[in-house]
């Protein structure tokens, strides 16, 4: 479901950044194959510098359908970043890649706080994080950050996936699944 990202992913990945629903909310944003090469590479040597976690999301067979990324990591947090080609929107893979994603980044890269910062405009990531039991909209609670994060316009809505939140939502479905087979 999710891999270290590979340079020779790149043409899948770019023939599926570039359509126009999927553009405009990536982050590394490139117009040509050369330069998405140019800036996987460079994606690949900012996490071996520690400033970045970054993965290509596969479907069942391996091929590469996406993004999903931490960025500006410090003291124990950073922001997430992902993205889908469009043929594969509402096809259920988004999900997986996320627990998938935030499993290697609690438990197995010892992170605390995943942000996410949404664009407003972009009312379906807002409603998909919103209906997540783990994640806080953190607008009010992390006021500062919100505030250095529209500085020059209100753009981002902010939500913030503490890792305590997200041990108990997995504790509760483990839970759940118990009670369902003793059913």
């Amino acid at each position: 479901m999710i891999k270290r990202r590979d340079l020779n992913e790149c043409h899948e990945l770019f023939d599926l950044m570039v359509h126009p629903d999927v553009f405009p909310f990536v982050r590394q944003k490139a117009h040509s194959y050369e330069e998405l090469l140019f800036l996987t590479k460079q994606t690949i040597e900012a996490e071996e510098r520690g400033e970045l976690i970054s993965r290509t999301i596969t479907d069942e067979w391996g091929s590469p359908i996406g993004t999903i990324n931490l960025y500006d990591i410090q003291e124990g947090a950073g922001f997430l970043g992902t993205w889908l080609g469009k043929p594969y929107h509402g096809k259920g893979y988004n999900q997986p890649a996320k627990d998938a994603f935030f499993h290697e980044l609690f438990y197995e890269l010892g992170m605390e706080t995943i942000f996410m910062r949404i664009r407003k405009v972009n009312a379906r990531s807002r409603k998909a994080a919103e209906k997540l039991p783990y994640v806080i909209n953190a607008n009010e609670t992390r006021a500062s950050l919100y505030a250095q994060l529209n500085a020059a316009e209100d753009v981002y809505d902010l939500y913030e996936i503490p890792k305590d939140l997200y041990t108990l939502y997995l504790y509760q479905q483990e839970q759940a699944e118990e009670e369902a087979l003793e059913a």
